[in-house]
């Protein structure tokens, strides 16, 4: 299987806050990598035979590339808006493909039955109409108008609310969500998920969010974030196959589906095939 088209990315591959001067090993696409700090106090990262690659910093991570990214890492506006708190909350490595981690991060109506009571509940299970679409000028796929109803949208929400969402899938294994804000209506919070890959079939979550909340304690907010994404683990290590299909006939989709589905054919189109299964087995 060909990973030409995936090589060429950007991928977290460590948090800033806890690069090592000595340097930490990782790996990144079955390749084993060192993520450290130079006497200038920058990030590098090389390979385990010495090759440098390329490196930077934003949203909290250090991201690198086995290959030659064309573009630089995709913008996200609301982590330079000034009062929003910028969250690291940690990793999660999960047995299944980087792709299916980005999917199950962009499905909805899996909420009342995973995240009973906190980000959905029965008898609230209907997806209500949503707009998909890969918008050619930025090459993102995009799902806007996108509403459900939750009993705890967000650890400052008092109370259960109905949440807009708009999901943005700007690299083949990031996402970004943005969501009602609760405590400042008019803007959204930021809540992102990105995605190393180990291998084809195993992966490091890196959530990191960009939130208006002055009072939720840090640790609050990382708990409550990494207790969601845990909640979502369990399925994610169980789906089969692991990798994630890409022929439209081997999964049915729904309605609820939609984005999905764009997901799939975004990749499809692209060639961005690490991880993905292309063929029935």
């Amino acid at each position: 299987m060909s990973r030409d088209a995936m090589i060429d990315q950007w991928y977290p591959v460590g948090l800033i806050s806890r690069l090592l001067s000595d340097g930490q090993e990782t790996l990144l696409m079955g390749e084993t990598i060192c993520v450290s700090r130079n006497g200038e106090g920058k990030a590098e990262v090389a390979t385990a035979d010495g090759r440098a690659l390329p490196v930077t910093e934003r949203y909290g991570h250090v991201w690198s590339s086995l290959g030659v990214p064309e573009k630089p890492l995709f913008d996200i506006p609301e982590a330079e808006q000034p009062g929003r708190r910028l969250v690291d909350v940690g990793v999660v490595r999960v047995r299944c493909s980087p792709l299916r981690a980005v999917e199950n991060f962009l499905d909805i109506a899996h909420f009342p039955f995973v995240h009973t009571d906190i980000l959905g509940s029965e008898p609230h299970t209907e997806v209500e109409n949503y707009k998909v679409e890969i918008r050619e000028d930025a090459d993102e796929v995009w799902a806007t108008q996108v509403k459900f109803y939750q009993p705890q949208a967000a650890k400052s929400a008092s109370g259960g609310i109905t949440t807009e969402y708009m999901y943005r899938v700007p690299a083949p294994t990031c996402s970004v969500l943005y969501k009602t804000c609760p405590p400042k209506p008019g803007e959204w919070d930021v809540i992102t998920l990105f995605v190393q890959p180990l291998t084809e079939e195993l992966c490091d979550v890196w959530p990191w969010m960009a939130l208006y909340d002055d009072e939720t304690p840090m640790t609050d907010l990382i708990h409550f974030q990494q207790m969601i994404f845990l909640q979502d683990r369990s399925i994610l290590e169980n789906q089969i196959p692991r990798r994630l299909p890409l022929d439209p006939g081997m999964e049915i989709p729904t309605r609820a589906d939609l984005t999905s589905v764009a997901y799939r054919r975004w990749l499809k189109r692209h060639d961005f095939t690490y991880g993905a299964q292309l063929v029935a087995q």
